[in-house]
């Protein structure tokens, strides 16, 4: 079921609904930030009765200041926000080390590749456009969730690749010392490469186990996160190799290369 306008016409009903932002002991958190209440009112609805804790905003000024206070586990954003846009946001977002770790699902009603490409560039974990069915976008939410999951449930474990160093346990990676701040999925790819090293990982292997085959996300997706994975390691990004017409690698190097 896609959202309509006919759907779009039960508000009143929406909010009747009881509690549907009450939080949770056992629940995590999703902020969800849109300027059309009605939106708001039907996504909030779909992951409270799904059993996430529901905070909402309806533009990027507010939802900033919301998502710095709750600390959410993932932030469901629209792009076409009035104060800050959803881009400028998840700018901030970025910037700051309390929030840098948000999850972000970009909501959109823009579908221009350079939108998108953008949204993913800033450091969305995926996105979805409008109009958009509410179960989607409730299994993406839970989708992206188990990536961070997994990788702050890693048993300890250092990979040590040249200067590349990754603590999967404690999420951290360092090159040459330097600690490197990387998002959920770019940090979920780089140690699935890391396993890896040495063997080519084809692009539409990477969308299933990263992204789990998400619908509609192609493997440009996984181009851009690459670009900037490298952009981010800096030289050591140089350790992630293009092999063209099927994936890409970590080449096998030594802790001393």
């Amino acid at each position: 079921m896609f959202v309509t306008d006919v759907e779009l016409t039960r508000p009143r009903y929406l909010r009747q609904l009881p509690d549907v932002t009450e939080p949770s002991a056992a629940a995590e958190r999703v902020l969800v930030i849109d300027d059309e209440p009605d939106i708001v009112a039907l996504v909030a609805y779909h992951l409270a009765k799904s059993g996430y804790s529901v905070s909402t905003a309806t533009s990027g000024t507010e939802g900033l200041a919301v998502a710095r206070r709750d600390k959410p586990a993932i932030i469901v954003l629209d792009l076409m926000l009035p104060g800050l846009s959803g881009l400028e946001m998840m700018e901030e977002l970025r910037a700051d080390v309390a929030t840098s770790g948000i999850a972000v699902l970009m909501l959109t009603a823009r579908r221009e590749e350079s939108d998108r490409i953008k949204g993913l560039t800033l450091g969305a974990d995926d996105y979805l456009t409008k109009p958009f069915s509410p179960q989607e976008l409730v299994l993406r939410v839970g989708a992206i969730l188990r990536r961070v999951k997994s990788g702050r449930d890693e048993s300890h474990d250092v990979k040590q690749l040249g200067p590349l160093r990754i603590d999967s346990a404690a999420h951290r990676v360092t090159v040459d010392g330097r600690e490197v701040d990387l998002t959920p999925t770019e940090f979920k790819l780089l140690l699935l490469l890391a396993e890896r090293k040495g063997r080519v990982q084809p692009r539409n292997l990477l969308l299933e186990i990263v992204w789990e085959a998400a619908p509609d996300i192609q493997t440009r997706t996984v181009d851009m996160h690459v670009q900037r994975l490298r952009a981010k390691l800096g030289p050591a990004g140089e350790l992630i190799e293009t092999v063209r017409g099927f994936g890409y690698r970590i080449r096998n190097v030594s802790e001393r290369s």
